[in-house]
């Protein structure tokens, strides 16, 4: 009942409210960015694979400039990151536009984390049904690590959530993000090493140790 009509709900009614309360916050914010980035805008979207396998347009703020070298290649994310984008990032304001995602139904506030069309052929039989429910904004992975964990033990946590998903373990989780964020406990500003990378070093690994 909960994980199939009440979930939904729960969200919808949330994320309207909050979009109602904080939306001057969310202008002076993308007001701001807008000139941080030196005109590249304050948004950006990009695909992710959701709940069966469908994918949607996640809506990020962007913290970064668009500025490239000599050849028109774009600079390092370290070089391009702003000092208004670190602050946004480590706080996890550049979450908040996902509300909307959450709104229309592509998201949900708490499950996994919407991860990468790439990815797909990277997961085990066993991590693929991550995709059985709606992804998160914030979800058990989260806020158990964040980004210090490795992939394997992300996707553990997003499958055991899958398997355990109710009330109770959703308002863990938000409890337990709403620390982690306060607290700015394992954010990795410059990102954590991609899926693909990750397993084709594994198999790798494995290969020369046979």
């Amino acid at each position: 009942m909960y994980a199939h009509l009440l979930k939904r709900l729960i969200d919808f009614t949330i994320v309207l409210i909050v979009l109602l309360i904080i939306w001057p916050i969310l202008l002076v914010i993308t007001i701001w960015l807008h000139f941080a980035n030196k005109g590249a805008g304050a948004f950006f979207t990009q695909e992710r694979i959701g709940k069966n396998g469908q994918s949607f347009k996640v809506i990020k703020y962007k913290t970064m400039t668009d500025e490239r070298d000599i050849y028109g290649n774009l600079l390092p994310d370290s070089d391009r990151l702003t000092k208004v984008g670190k602050f946004v990032r480590s706080t996890s304001i550049d979450e908040l536009p996902q509300l909307i995602n959450v709104l229309k139904g592509d998201m949900s506030l708490i499950g996994p984390r919407p991860l990468l069309p790439r990815y797909l052929p990277y997961y085990t039989e066993e991590e693929s049904h991550r995709h059985d429910v709606r992804p998160g904004i914030t979800g058990w992975a989260q806020c158990h690590g964040r980004n210090s964990i490795t992939w394997d033990d992300k996707l553990a946590m997003d499958v055991w959530y899958v398997n355990h998903i109710s009330f109770g373990v959703d308002i863990k989780i938000i409890l337990k993000t709403i620390v982690s964020v306060l607290k700015r406990e394992s954010i990795e500003v410059a990102g954590i090493e991609a899926l693909d990378t990750y397993r084709n070093r594994i198999k790798n690994s494995e290969n020369i140790n046979k």
